[in-house]
């Protein structure tokens, strides 16, 4: 009897089974679908309603301003807000696929709104034109719309979460199109939306961005005056001027269906369902019209609106919702009247058996074969029904049928019984989202969340999100950011407890996100107590700057030793206090204070010089004082005794009283005095040679190049100037004058008196610039016999470096020199003799 019950719900269309079951009686009041545009969201989405402004009603009792209201699928009041919108009348208005309510008026202007009736900024324009010659007619889909002006110019906006408008192809027609529909651009060959617009001849106008096809010449014999497009854009159901309805391709190259209607009048709505048949809605009539078979015919005596879904079609009147879809296979094989499937048969088994019939056996023997397929097909059942009663009866008879299976995967049962909990209580009144088994796979329970979190309904989503082991942390962080909002009334303190006690409960969730959410709302004191308790520093560090708490952010950054964090505040606290201030809070602390100045010593001395005197680091402020005259004079104008030298000389003057100032800076203070010194007497010798080689030379370097020059007055008055050394202006003479090859000289300066560094850098000068001769002049004087062995070896004298050698006794002497001379046996022999006469050992 159970099985009749729920068959004779039935209608049979051709050979298959449909169902409109009553999904919730209505509880809104005095909503009268016939006096307002209204737009319902899929998958058991949000219902906006608003007066319609084109046609004439009795107020009565209303309001004459117009109301914006949404509602959930069952019919609670979630929002309202007035409408006062200039721009003209309001076209049309649809849920994008994130629930956001997108209303088009009469100026092109797109207006979108929460599900709480909220405004969100900015409004979106169609453009120029659209605000010039109106708006007559949209369609929407997904997340796109599709308009049309009086000129009959088609805008069009693909996704709105980049809304740019764009113009399609003028489709040249005077008369507006008798009806327009929208395959989406997943579905096209181009991926660009595709229009397609039914006019006065016998065919369809195919209109894109880039071009406008005719299509449907040789199938159609007259205009079309109503269309819709299957959910995958493979179909189009039209309805004729001669009351007929088709199914063709969507390229309208071939007809499918082609069927007689009651009626030659265009219906008010047409609609899909499912992807098995087609709906038309005229006043008091809703004809569902498949393949093949006679229609079938549901009576109204009440406005309707047809909502299509993934799997069949929500049914909106004045009082209640239905759904209506074809019944799925495993419920038709269970319930269907005189059904002897297994399914059906281990359905009434389970009757027999909770009648302590001896029946319930005599079933399962006769499905022992096919009992695991049974078991499935009523599980499967179980999660198609809307009724919680047969739901649990469905699933009770395939436990009953599971204990007698051996192989059958007993995770079925509880996954099923997992999602149908989850769907029913989704669907309580209370929530209002009707979503059929089919819809929430497709949905998946992650949209749910944030479907329900939307709608405030943050405790059910916590519920199912740890019923199904997902993360927390979304749920309970959207709920922290409304209490907030919705909590002026309370205090920082105590709101701080009640967001605690609940952030606990998810580890590792952004504290920082719920701060900057209160510090959004003009919260700071409570944002700043909020953000103590994360433990991310990376995300903390940077609230604290946002809200003001420069000191507790620049204690944390140097906690966490995370230099960029530290930067980040220092820049942060530079651009915002006075220099004063800010020197004095770096100052105590040493990470920060050292990073700054590696920072400043490479971009900001200026900075670093003003933070140095305020800590009273004089010597510092002068290593960066003679610094910059370093840097100064890499300046290219820096030359020819430039008047950039004058400053140079004055900053290094500065840093020399800076480090007179400090005791233990004696030796940079007499440097840098001896340093500007240098640098004035460079200059002068630059002005009066007029060459720019002096500057930046070293003291040495300053004497070789004037004795070069001829200039030995300029050198002599450099060496008495710094006191060089007789050893080291000796030195540096010889090897000037060998440089400039003025052997008179050097001889005349050798014999000047007995020079303090002998006469070995003499020869070395004279060899150097390979002037033996000159060389010859010298080693005669060198008073060890070693060094004039060697001096005579390196200019090929081998007797000479003989007889030296054996005057000094030394057989190692004897070996280094054989072997300089190893390619001459003459000179090889010479050393073998000395080696014999003198024995020395180890000498080969």
């Amino acid at each position: 009897m159970a099985n009749v019950s729920v068959a004779a719900e039935w209608q049979l269309l051709y050979n298959r089974y449909y169902r409109k079951p009553e999904i919730y009686r209505m509880s809104w009041k005095h909503v009268e679908l016939n006096r307002n545009k209204v737009a319902c969201a899929p998958f058991g989405g949000p219902i906006a309603v608003i007066r319609d402004d084109s046609k004439i009603v009795q107020l009565g009792g209303e309001s004459a301003q117009r109301k914006l209201r949404i509602f959930s699928s069952s019919g609670h009041l979630l929002g309202e807000t007035i409408w006062k919108h200039p721009g003209g009348r309001l076209i049309g208005m649809a849920w994008t696929d994130d629930q956001t309510l997108v209303c088009l008026v009469q100026d092109g202007t797109v207006f979108r709104y929460t599900i709480h009736a909220e405004l969100l900024e900015p409004s979106i324009s169609m453009g120029q034109e659209c605000f010039e010659r109106n708006v007559v007619d949209c369609v929407f889909w997904g997340n796109g719309l599709v308009c049309i002006t009086e000129t009959n110019q088609l805008f069009c906006i693909s996704d709105f979460k980049n809304p740019n408008p764009v113009k399609l192809a003028d489709p040249e027609i005077e008369d507006p199109p008798l009806c327009m529909a929208v395959i989406e651009p997943q579905y096209t060959m181009s991926g660009n939306v595709e229009v397609l617009l039914g006019i006065g001849d016998a065919c369809v106008l195919a209109v894109e961005e880039d071009g406008v096809q005719q299509l449907g010449l040789e199938v159609l014999r007259g205009p079309i005056q109503k269309m819709a497009v299957s959910r995958d854009g493979q179909w189009l159901a039209s309805f004729t001027h001669d009351g007929r309805l088709l199914v063709m391709t969507s390229n309208l190259n071939e007809i499918l269906i082609e069927q007689e209607c009651e009626s030659a009048l265009p219906p008010e709505q047409l609609a899909w369902c499912g992807m098995d048949t087609v709906l038309l809605y005229w006043d008091d009539i809703l004809l569902m019209m498949g393949p093949r078979g006679d229609p079938v015919r549901y009576f109204y005596d009440e406005p309707i609106i047809l909502l299509p879904e993934c799997d069949g079609v929500r049914i909106l009147s004045n009082s209640s919702m239905e759904f209506l879809q074809r019944v799925p296979d495993s419920t038709e094989s269970i319930f269907k009247i005189g059904s002897t499937s297994p399914a059906a048969l281990l359905y009434d088994a389970l009757d027999h058996f909770d009648r302590q019939s001896a029946k319930a056996d005599e079933n399962l023997r006769l499905i022992r074969p096919s009992l695991p397929e049974a078991v499935e097909a009523c599980i499967d059942a179980a999660g198609h029904e809307f009724d919680v009663l047969r739901q649990r009866t469905l699933l009770r008879a395939a436990s009953y049928g599971q204990a007698f299976c051996s192989n059958f995967q007993r995770d079925h049962i509880q996954e099923m019984c997992k999602t149908l909990r989850v769907l029913n209580a989704v669907r309580h009144p209370d929530v209002g989202m009707p979503l059929s088994i089919q819809q929430y796979k497709l949905l998946t329970p992650s949209v749910l969340i944030g479907r329900l979190i939307n709608s405030y309904k943050h405790f059910l989503a916590l519920r199912i999100s740890e019923y199904l082991g997902m993360n927390q942390e979304m749920v309970i962080m959207h709920w922290a950011c409304s209490k907030i909002s919705a909590s002026l009334a309370i205090s920082d303190a105590t709101l701080l407890e009640i967001l605690l006690d609940k952030l606990k409960l998810c580890k590792g969730i952004s504290y920082a996100a719920v701060a900057a959410h209160a510090d959004k709302n003009g919260r700071r004191k409570l944002a700043a107590m909020l953000v103590e308790h994360e433990p991310r520093s990376s995300k903390q560090v940077p609230l604290l700057l946002s809200i003001g708490e420069e000191d507790t952010a620049l204690m944390k950054a140097i906690e966490s030793g995370d230099t960029d964090l530290v930067y980040l505040v220092l820049f942060h606290i530079w651009r915002k206090r006075q220099p004063l201030e800010f020197f004095g809070m770096i100052q105590a602390r040493a990470l920060a204070r050292d990073l700054f100045i590696i920072y400043a010593r490479c971009y900001k001395h200026e900075f670093l010089k003003d933070f140095f005197l305020s800590t009273g680091q004089l010597q510092e402020v002068a290593f960066l004082l003679w610094k910059e005259s370093w840097e100064l004079g890499k300046n290219p104008m820096a030359s020819r005794g430039s008047p950039l030298h004058g400053p140079r000389i004055k900053i290094i003057e500065k840093a020399q009283n800076l480090f007179l100032e400090t005791k233990e800076y004696t030796f940079e203070a007499k440097a840098a005095e001896e340093h500007a010194k240098l640098l004035r007497m460079q200059h002068d010798l630059e002005v009066s040679t007029k060459q720019a080689i002096f500057v930046d030379s070293s003291i040495s370097d300053t004497i070789r190049t004037c004795i070069v020059l001829g200039n030995h007055r300029a050198a002599m008055k450099v060496k008495t100037e710094f006191k060089v050394s007789e050893k080291r202006w000796y030195w540096l003479k010889v090897f000037a004058l060998a440089t400039i090859r003025d052997w008179d000289a050097l001889e005349k300066f050798s014999k000047e008196k007995r020079p303090p560094i002998g006469y070995r850098p003499f020869v070395e000068a004279c060899v150097e610039a390979d002037e033996k001769g000159e060389a010859l002049k010298y080693i005669p004087k060198l008073t060890d016999p070693r060094e004039r062995a060697e001096s005579y070896a390196r200019i090929g004298m081998a007797k000479e470096a003989a007889d030296a050698a054996s005057q000094a006794k030394d057989g190692e002497l004897l070996g280094r020199l054989k072997l300089t001379f190893s390619q001459n046996a003459a000179a090889s022999s010479i050393f073998d003799t000395l080696r014999d006469r003198l024995s020395f050992q180890g000498v080969s």
